[in-house]
Order: C-alpha cells, then sequence, then structure tokens
C-alpha cells in the first residue's frame, strides 16, 4: 500500500483532479439520483442514503482494487484534491493582486460555500485562507491518514463521507434532518486526521514564519469555540501559525452564522492566501512521510 499511497499523492501534486470522468463526479450524481428516490425530512431517510452509497463505495473499491498497486494508486489519486485546491487559492490571490475584486469573487465558489457578492478584498482574503486550512485536512491528511489505515477502500469511503456531507450536511429546511447522518459521519471520520493536521502545522509554523506556541493555543484554545469540530481546530493552527486573525461573519444560502475569532493577529492579506498555500503543502508532505510510514508494504 505505501507504493500505491506514494503514487498516488505524485499523481496529484502533478496532474491535480482528473479533467473528465472524475470518481467523485460520478459519485455525486449517484448521490443525487438517490436523494431523489429517498428523500424524506427525516433522519431515517438521510440514513439509508449514506448508508448505502458509503457501502457501495467499500465493496466496489474493496473488490477492484485487492493487491493491484496502481489502481490502488488511481483510488487514492481520486481521493486527493490539493492541488486543485492550491490552484482555486491562487488564482483568487492572483486576482486580488491586479485589484479585480469582482474578478475574485466569482472564482471564490471554487474555494468557498458562503455567498461572495458582497466580500470586500479583506474577507475573500479570510474566506481563502480558511479554506485552505480546512481543506487541506479534508483533502489530503484525511484521505491519506485513511489510505495509511484501511487501504484504498479505506481512502474511497473517506471521500464517499466527506463528498456526501459537503452535498447534504447543511443547515437549511431540506437537509436539516436528511443530511444529519452525513455530517456526523463525517465530524467522526475527520476527527482524527483534523487533530495530526494541527500537529503538523504546529511543527511546520516556524517554516513560514509563524510560531508554533500561537498555532497550538489558535488550535486549541480558539479552535474549541468554533461550531465545526474539526474546521475550527485546523483553521485555528492555521491562524495562529501565519499570525493571523480568522473567523468574523459568514452568510450562506441557508443564512448568516457568526464565527468566533481564531487566534490574535492581524486580519490576512493577500500574501497571506501564498502562505496559507505554502503551509498547507508542507503539512501534506508531512502527513504523506507519516502515512507512508505507518501503512502496510
Amino acid at each position: 500500500m505505501r507504493a500505491a499511497i506514494a503514487l498516488g499523492f505524485a499523481g496529484d501534486r502533478v496532474l491535480g483532479d482528473p479533467a473528465r470522468l472524475h470518481p467523485v463526479a460520478g459519485f455525486g450524481a449517484a448521490a443525487n439520483a438517490l436523494e431523489r428516490l429517498l428523500w424524506r425530512p427525516r433522519r431515517a431517510a438521510g440514513v439509508a442514503h449514506a448508508t448505502l452509497l458509503v457501502a457501495t463505495v467499500a465493496v466496489a473499491v474493496a473488490a477492484a482494487v485487492g493487491r493491484r498497486t496502481l489502481l490502488g494508486a488511481a483510488v487514492v489519486w481520486a481521493t486527493l484534491g490539493g492541488r486543485s485546491l492550491e490552484r482555486a487559492a491562487l488564482r483568487l490571490a492572483a486576482a486580488l493582486e491586479a485589484g479585480d475584486v469582482e474578478a475574485a469573487r466569482l472564482l471564490a465558489p471554487a474555494l468557498v460555500g458562503r455567498d461572495p457578492s458582497e466580500l470586500d478584498s479583506t474577507e475573500l482574503c479570510r474566506a481563502a485562507v480558511e479554506s485552505v486550512a480546512e481543506n487541506t485536512n479534508d483533502a489530503v491528511v484525511a484521505p491519506l491518514f485513511w489510505a495509511a489505515l484501511a487501504g484504498a477502500p479505506g481512502a474511497g469511503v473517506y471521500r464517499a463521507v466527506n463528498t456526501l456531507d459537503a452535498m447534504v450536511g447543511h443547515k437549511h429546511d431540506r437537509y436539516r434532518e436528511f443530511g444529519w447522518f452525513s455530517a456526523r459521519c463525517d465530524d467522526c471520520a475527520s476527527w482524527p486526521s483534523a487533530r495530526l493536521s494541527v500537529l503538523l502545522a504546529v511543527v511546520c509554523a516556524p517554516l513560514v514564519g509563524g510560531s508554533p506556541r500561537a498555532a497550538w493555543r489558535a488550535a486549541w484554545h480558539d479552535g474549541r469555540l468554533h461550531p465545526s469540530p474539526n474546521g475550527g481546530r485546523v483553521e485555528g493552527a492555521f491562524a495562529g501559525a501565519l499570525g493571523l486573525r480568522l473567523g468574523g461573519v459568514n452568510r450562506y444560502v441557508h443564512g448568516v452564522e457568526v464565527r468566533p475569532s481564531l487566534g490574535s493577529g492581524r486580519p490576512p492579506a493577500v500574501t497571506d492566501i501564498r502562505r496559507a498555500v505554502v503551509l498547507a503543502r508542507l503539512v501534506g508532505v508531512g502527513a504523506l512521510f507519516l502515512a507512508l510510514g505507518v501503512a502496510r508494504r
């Protein structure tokens, strides 16, 4: 499995997400189709929806991959999204550096779920840094963690759970009950890797000009106040490592959410998006070496 993890990580770094026929997109289409059949405003319907989809992924990946290294590498590659995350963040940074806030707003939905229509440059920078932080765990550290522990099926199941959370784990009326189970599954699946992401960000903080102590404090003191048991910790670690203050008012389709302050530094600037990308790369490389150390041969 070590070779599959290494090859899958290399594929993501060199190629990014597949431009066509991405397995995650296919999974999303299947999830939408099943939702049309099963949707009810009840938790039991959401449990059935998530269980059928995740179990299918687990069985299909296990049956297809077996001990085939290249197929295992392909699965790991499909579950990773670090390169595409960086590209989206850097495109937004380039638009802001050119002074084109409107272009940056148009690019923001590829990176964040909040409504970008009224975001100014500072808020767009905050959104980008927060997204890079949270998705470094979701799109890099967590897939590597589960690949190391449970092979290609583990990585595939994690990506299925995380994708379902992104699709139905929302708080607006349609998904408040139906998406409850998917959201809780994602919280559980992301819990260990989020703590690993925090530790890696703390260790890497000096490499981006930051303080390990500030990163640790922002993750464990400030992050515990965040509504996400995982996102808040990782965003806090990045805030402290980069010497920033994150958090504030976020506007979504389902309404307004006020997030606690994370870190005690200054508000993010455009250059901090690029610094966050560098930190994300370092955390990803650290996670790779840990995964290679843990995974079976």
